[in-house]
C-alpha cells in the first residue's frame, strides 16, 4: 500500500497510534520509504504516546485535539507538529503554541466555507483541513486556502488493504493528485 501511494507523489504518511502495531508499522514504513517521504504518527494523545512515537522513529506527530504539552514538548525539540483543532480560538491558540499547521478537524463540519473564513481572519495559519476531505472536496477546501491535506480512508481503505487491491490504492492515489494538480 505504501508503495502504490507513493507512485505518485504522496510522500508525508501518518500512521495512527492506536492502530494494532502501530510502532512497527512506523518503522516499517519508514524503511519502505526512505528518503522519499515522511512518516508521522498520530492520534497522539499524551506525554506518553509522545515517547512511544519519537522511540518508533516518527518524523512528525498529528494530534486530533489541542493538547498544550504535547505542543511544547514538540517545539522544545524541534518536532513538527499538526496539532487538531476546530474552532478559531482552539486554531489560534494551536499555532501560537508552535504548531507546523493546524490540523482543521473533523474539516467536514465546516467544510470549505470554514477554512475560508479562518484564512480571511488569519491568513498566515497553515490550515491542513482533515475528516471529509475526500477527491471531490479536495478541491473547494484547496480553492479556500488550505495549504495541506489529510486524507484517511478515502485513500486508505481499510476494506482495499484487507483485499490485497494494491491497484485501487495507485488510482486512487493517481486520483488525489489529479484532483490537487486540476484545482492549482
Amino acid at each position: 500500500m505504501v508503495i502504490a501511494v507513493t507512485e505518485f507523489g504522496v510522500i508525508n504518511l501518518e500512521i495512527t497510534l492506536n492502530s494494532p502495531g502501530a510502532e512497527d508499522l512506523i518503522r516499517l514504513t519508514r524503511d519502505r520509504v526512505g528518503s522519499q517521504g515522511n512518516v508521522g504518527a498520530g492520534t497522539i494523545l499524551n506525554l506518553f504516546d509522545l515517547d512511544r512515537a519519537r522511540a518508533a522513529g516518527a518524523s512528525f506527530i498529528v494530534t486530533p485535539t489541542l493538547n498544550p504539552e504535547v505542543l511544547r514538548a514538540c517545539a522544545t525539540s524541534g518536532m513538527p507538529v499538526m496539532s487538531g483543532a476546530l474552532s478559531p480560538g482552539e486554531i489560534v491558540s494551536a499555532w501560537e503554541l508552535g504548531a507546523a499547521w493546524v490540523k482543521v478537524f473533523p474539516a467536514d463540519l465546516g467544510g470549505p466555507a470554514q477554512i475560508r473564513a479562518i484564512k480571511a481572519t488569519f491568513p498566515d495559519i497553515r490550515l491542513m483541513p482533515t475528516g471529509g476531505v475526500t477527491v471531490e472536496t479536495l478541491p473547494a477546501f484547496l480553492k479556500a486556502g488550505a495549504d495541506a491535506f489529510g486524507v484517511g480512508s478515502p485513500l486508505f481503505d481499510p476494506r482495499q488493504a484487507s483485499a490485497g487491491n494494491w491497484d485501487w490504492f495507485r488510482k486512487q492515489a493517481q486520483r488525489f493528485v489529479a484532483a490537487f494538480q486540476s484545482a492549482v
